[in-house]
C-alpha cells in the first residue's frame, strides 16, 4: 500500500477499552503466498496505558466518592489493499455501497486478528468485540499513508447500533427478569447455555471448525440438561425432539472438524442447528423458568 493517486477504502472502530494487540500496523493475508489484503492499524487514544504508570508495592487509602479513572480507546482501522479506480469510483463506493454490510464484514476481520492475539499470547481473557460496541464507526477511503495516519480524504459516520441489539438473535426473553432470578437462586445458568453462546462467537466469526466442536458438545448438555423441562415448557418436547434428529449428523460434522476444513452444506448444518438449539433455550426462558 502505497501513497499517490491511489485511494484506498477503510472502516474504522473506536473501542472505550485496549483491544489487546501492541499499537501498530499488521498485515492480513488470507492465505499463504497471497499477496496481503487487509492492514489494520491499531492505535491507543486518551488514558495512560497502565501498564506504563508507575506500580504500587501495597495497598493504598482510598478517598470517598472517587471521580471515574480514565479509561483507554482503541482505534481500529482496517484497509483494503486493493486500490480503488479514481476519484470517482472511490466516492461511488462511499455513496452507493451497503455500509453496514461492509462494517459488518470488517468486524468479522478484525475479530480475527483478536482471536489469533488471544491464542498468541494465551490470554483466555483477551476478548472479541461486536460492532454496536463501537463507539464509533466510519468508513471512507483516502490516499496510501494518509489513511494509515488517520487522514482520509473523505469518511461517513454509521449509525450507532440501538441499545439491547448486540445480540438479537440470542437474547433471552425479559432478561432482567432471568436475571434476577439467577442472583436469587430461583433459577440455575445451565452449561449448555454458556456452551451455546461460545458457539454462537465462534460462528459469527466464521471459525467453523471450532463452532462444529463447540456445538457437539453444547448440543449433548442440551439434550440432558432440558429433559427436566420438556413437558413443563409448551412446545419444548417438539423442539428437543427436532435436536434429536440432528444428533448423527452434528457428530459427523464434529468428527470432521477433527480432520480439516467442512464444506458449505456442513457449515449449512452448523448454522441450522444452532438456530434450533438457540430456539430451544429461548423457550425454556419464555416458559417462565
Amino acid at each position: 500500500m502505497t501513497s499517490g493517486s491511489r485511494r484506498f477504502r477503510f472502516v474504522q472502530f473506536e473501542y472505550p477499552w485496549a483491544l489487546g494487540p501492541e499499537p501498530g500496523r499488521y498485515t492480513i493475508r488470507e492465505r499463504l503466498g497471497e499477496p496481503p489484503s487487509h492492514v489494520l492499524v491499531i492505535d491507543l487514544l486518551g488514558a495512560q496505558e497502565r501498564r506504563l504508570l508507575p506500580r504500587r508495592r501495597r495497598a493504598s487509602a482510598a478517598e470517598p466518592e472517587p471521580p471515574p479513572e480514565p479509561v483507554l480507546t482503541s482505534r481500529a482501522t482496517l484497509i483494503d489493499t486493493v486500490p480503488l479506480d479514481g476519484y470517482e469510483a472511490a466516492a461511488a463506493w462511499l455513496g452507493g455501497g451497503d455500509l453496514d454490510a461492509i462494517a459488518d464484514a470488517a468486524v468479522v476481520r478484525l475479530n480475527r486478528v483478536l482471536h489469533a492475539h488471544r491464542i498468541a499470547a494465551a490470554d483466555p481473557y483477551a476478548r472479541e468485540v461486536a460492532r454496536a460496541q463501537a463507539l464509533v464507526v466510519r468508513a471512507g477511503f483516502g490516499h496510501g499513508e494518509r489513511v494509515a495516519e488517520g487522514r482520509w480524504e473523505r469518511a461517513r459516520e454509521l449509525p450507532r447500533a440501538a441499545p439491547g441489539s448486540l445480540r438479537p438473535r440470542a437474547a433471552a426473553l425479559r432478561p432482567q427478569e432471568r436475571l434476577a432470578a439467577l442472583l436469587a437462586a430461583r433459577d440455575a445458568a445451565l452449561a449448555c447455555e454458556e456452551l451455546t453462546l461460545r458457539t454462537r462467537a465462534d460462528a459469527d466469526a466464521e471459525r467453523w471448525r471450532e463452532a462444529a466442536l463447540g456445538l457437539r458438545i453444547a448440543f449433548e448438555a442440551a439434550l440432558a440438561e432440558l429433559e427436566p423441562w420438556r413437558e413443563q415448557v409448551t412446545g419444548l418436547a417438539d423442539r428437543l425432539a427436532q435436536l434429536r434428529e440432528h444428533r448423527t449428523a452434528v457428530g459427523a460434522v464434529a468428527g470432521a472438524a477433527l480432520q480439516g476444513g467442512l464444506q458449505d452444506d456442513q457449515i449449512a448444518l452448523i448454522r441450522t442447528v444452532l438456530g434450533r438449539l438457540e430456539a430451544a433455550l429461548r423457550a425454556r426462558t419464555a416458559g417462565g423458568v
